[in-house]
């Protein structure tokens, strides 16, 4: 029975990284289409986040939101998203027809996380349409539990800046639990959608460099596969207390020593993401942990 599981998956940049680390994994359900457990799950999803890439090629994190059901599946190979990004959104103008997109669900109350890359067929109405190429799920390691309700929230205005970084954006890396990646890449043509998460304080900054610790997983590499093509990358991370939204990019140099990071005994290796410019949206998701609204 064909399932739509991809062959040979990997890019060349993937399985290099696999090399380097030691081995790939012992199995890849990458898909060309989605299976249903998956379509089932987006619908239920009250943020999406998404990679695209701007007219230079810089990868660009965002997230878009909506009630639960604004994401939906109409067939195995399209996902349909009911929501645009912000109208101060710098990724807002790269989501158009044609375009590059990474998609990744994740249901922080239930640690579930799937992803989907593709291109988007066409934008109407203030929906997005998405032609699936690869859609695969992931664990539920580092996924820091929340439950998310709707928040009502005045947005500030956005202050865009260089690599030094505002104090309050600074205080938000400090804090993080959850941080979301996009990379690309490169002459492939795809973006990629992932999730980075722990302890506060995982993530380490000095000046304009962000440390980021990588620890086991699926060892499908597609995050460090992409960096070794292409080292620029995009952050996104979210204060969910204030709904403040953080957007980075920078330019990625991959650590392979297992020593790279001493002070953090999970990290296999590390990454050092070096600061080139980004966006503090204050106010901009109107959802928010539910302890913290208590």
């Amino acid at each position: 029975m064909d399932d739509h599981r991809i062959p040979e998956p990997f890019h060349a940049g993937e399985l290099m990284a696999q090399r380097l680390a030691g081995g790939g994994p012992a199995g890849a359900p990458i898909r060309s289409r989605m299976p249903e457990q998956h379509r089932q799950f987006f619908p239920l999803l009250p943020f999406l986040c998404v990679a695209v890439a701007d007219d230079n090629g810089w990868p660009l994190a965002t997230l878009v939101h909506g009630e639960p059901g604004f994401v939906s599946s109409p067939d195995p190979g399209r996902l349909r998203i009911a929501a645009l990004p912000d109208q101060d959104d710098p990724a807002g103008p790269y989501l158009s027809g044609g375009a590059q997109i990474g998609m990744l669900g994740i249901d922080l109350a239930t640690r579930r996380r799937n992803r989907a890359n593709g291109r988007v067929a066409r934008v109407e109405g203030g929906s997005v349409v998405v032609d699936i190429d690869q859609s695969f799920g992931n664990c539920p390691k580092y996924i820091h539990v929340r439950q998310l309700l709707p928040v009502t929230r005045r947005p500030g205005p956005v202050e865009t800046f260089g690599p030094e970084l505002p104090r309050d954006a600074a205080a938000l890396i400090a804090a993080c639990q959850t941080m979301f990646v996009a990379t690309s890449s490169g002459d492939a043509g795809g973006l990629d959608m992932s999730h980075r998460g722990g302890e506060a304080g995982f993530l380490l900054l000095h000046g304009d460099v962000l440390t980021v610790p990588d620890y086991a997983g699926n060892r499908y590499f597609n995050t460090l596969g992409n960096l070794l093509r292409e080292p620029r990358a995009s952050l996104l991370l979210v204060d969910f207390e204030r709904g403040d939204i953080l957007q980075l990019q920078g330019l990625v140099k991959l650590l392979w020593r297992e020593d790279a990071l001493p002070g953090d005994a999970r990290a296999q290796r590390a990454w050092e993401f070096r600061i080139v410019r980004g966006w503090m949206r204050r106010g901009a998701l109107p959802l928010g942990d539910a302890s913290s609204q208590s």
